[in-house]
């Protein structure tokens, strides 16, 4: 897949527009793309850059794994120098950016995916994960609990299946995480791009406000909003947002 076009270079972060979606990509092997600061900032200005430039977007990573989590050395290191530890503060920030991004996210699961790298996944509105990916969360190993891992799984799996993530110390497997409803699709790996691709160049097609609009109402339902009746008259204001969104606009697309 040629890149049409490059946003905001950096050593770890990769982008590359193609019509209507981006796909970026972490790319910082030597350390299984596991976030230190500058990744971080890296990604965060990247997705900026593609604000109201593409209608999706696929996160990958690069080669064997797509997040090992945050740098813990990085972090083991500021510390002992005595430096203030702002790596949860900013991981919060970065999966922000995401939620609240007006693109539609894809995790493309290419391969291992820990800690901070399983937010990443439940964070993306949708998910492809490649047939020998792995999720994981490992913090119980270190006497600390999936700070970010732990409760976006949480949201997303009943009580016995959390637990077993946070408790026992054993990674799941692709078709393990796809019946338990943390990723949509499995495929083999040399298909995992081609095929998150199909997914982002379908969704680009479709009306931009009606997208935004569509990702709004899937975190206030049923987050904010339980009851039958008020889920419904929601429902219904929507639809009016999207129309005054293409008013304002001025275009039907």
């Amino acid at each position: 897949m040629a890149a049409e076009q490059d946003v905001m270079p950096s050593n770890t972060v990769i982008v590359e527009e193609r019509p209507g979606w981006a796909l970026v990509r972490v790319s910082r092997t030597a350390r299984r793309n596991a976030l230190d600061r500058a990744t971080r900032q890296a990604l965060r200005a990247a997705l900026e850059a593609l604000r109201g430039r593409v209608r999706a977007i696929v996160l990958t990573g690069t080669d064997g794994s797509f997040c090992s989590g945050l740098d813990l050395k990085e972090r083991a290191a500021e510390r002992q120098a005595g430096h203030p530890d702002t790596a949860g503060e900013e991981a919060i920030a970065l999966n922000m950016a995401i939620r609240d991004h007006p693109a539609i996210f894809i995790a493309a699961v290419n391969g291992l995916a820990l800690g901070a790298g399983v937010t990443l996944v439940n964070f993306c509105d949708l998910a492809v994960m490649a047939e020998d990916a792995e999720l994981g969360t490992p913090e119980i190993g270190f006497a600390t609990y999936a700070s970010m891992a732990g409760p976006t799984s949480q949201i997303l799996l009943n009580r016995k299946r959390a637990a077993w993530m946070l408790l026992a110390n054993e990674r799941i497997g692709a078709h393990q995480a796809r019946d338990w409803g943390l990723v949509n699709e499995v495929c083999p790996g040399r298909q995992l791009l081609p095929r998150a691709g199909e997914l982002a160049a379908r969704i680009a097609g479709f009306d931009r406000a009606a997208l935004i609009e569509t990702k709004k109402a899937l975190d206030r339902v049923p987050a904010e909003i339980a009851g039958w009746r008020e889920a419904i008259t929601y429902g219904q204001t929507v639809n009016q947002a999207i129309g005054m969104a293409r008013q304002t606009a001025g275009s039907p697309r």
